[in-house]
């Protein structure tokens, strides 16, 4: 069967997608209901009630939304980092009056490999305002995937485990003139475009022309602003940072949407 990577969605209302080999399936992220996360995986051709995982990279509402049901549901793992454990399982107390129960929580630490059936999965530090927030990646049947958004910008921690993948989702958030123009409050504009916030469209366009080592496959822009940015803005910026490395089996420019589930890619 091989490797198939789904994004379920991406955006500041909800982020999910779905790494699958022959025999595993990965849920990473849960920032939709859990009725909604099923019919997105319904969509994209995937079982819900044959998940291996759940993955989280940070406590975000937008990332964890939909985990508490999922996880009494499902009663699969849910692999999390300390930190973001607590921070999540404050919230839900603060917001409902009492802790979440997760029967199958597994702690991670970043840096620190792990085997969810035959994935390989490297979670790596991202720079974002979050308790312990990370990026990961995959690897199965020599198949290699990467997943980062939600941070404000790439150092080289995060260059290094970017370097060799087939499929990399990246995040290209907004268009800093529109950003600066919108509506969002000025203190929000500052997160958003801080070393903690989120990557925009020019830094991404950077990291392409500077220190991506081009191999992926396809790269795929994720957690595109609905307010701050535009689907053709993001690629046309992303696909000229490109244009020098890019041919027929490499570097194919795809799009993360928030409202629909994303074509699978199978390797």
């Amino acid at each position: 069967m091989g490797v198939s990577v789904s994004v379920l969605a991406s955006g500041s209302r909800g982020n999910s997608a779905i790494i699958r080999s022959a025999t595993t399936t990965i849920l990473v992220d849960a920032g939709m209901s859990c009725r909604e996360t099923f019919k997105r995986m319904k969509a994209a051709g995937d079982d819900p009630h044959i998940l291996s995982a759940i993955l989280i990279s940070h406590e975000h509402t937008d990332h964890v939304y939909g985990l508490a049901v999922l996880a009494r549901k499902l009663n699969v793992p849910i692999f999390m980092t300390g930190a973001t454990h607590q921070a999540w399982a404050r919230a839900v107390r603060d917001s409902v009056g009492e802790k979440p129960e997760v029967g199958k929580l597994e702690l991670f630490s970043s840096g620190c490999q792990f085997q969810i059936g035959d994935i390989a999965v490297t979670p790596f530090t991202i720079p974002h305002d979050a308790a312990d927030p990370v990026g990961f990646a995959f690897r199965s049947e020599g198949i290699k995937v990467a997943i980062a958004t939600d941070l404000g910008y790439i150092p080289p921690n995060v260059c290094d485990h970017l370097r060799g993948c087939d499929v990399l989702v990246i995040e290209s958030n907004h268009d800093v003139e529109m950003l600066r123009g919108g509506p969002y409050p000025w203190s929000v504009k500052q997160r958003v475009m801080s070393r903690v916030g989120h990557l925009s469209n020019d830094a991404l366009a950077d990291f392409f022309a500077s220190d991506y080592d081009g191999s992926a496959a396809y790269v795929v822009l994720a957690h595109l602003s609905e307010q701050n940015n535009h689907p053709e803005i993001a690629r046309r910026a992303a696909e000229k940072a490109l244009s020098p490395r890019r041919n027929l089996l490499h570097n194919r420019v795809l799009l993360a949407a928030q409202s629909e589930p994303m074509e699978a890619i199978r390797l």
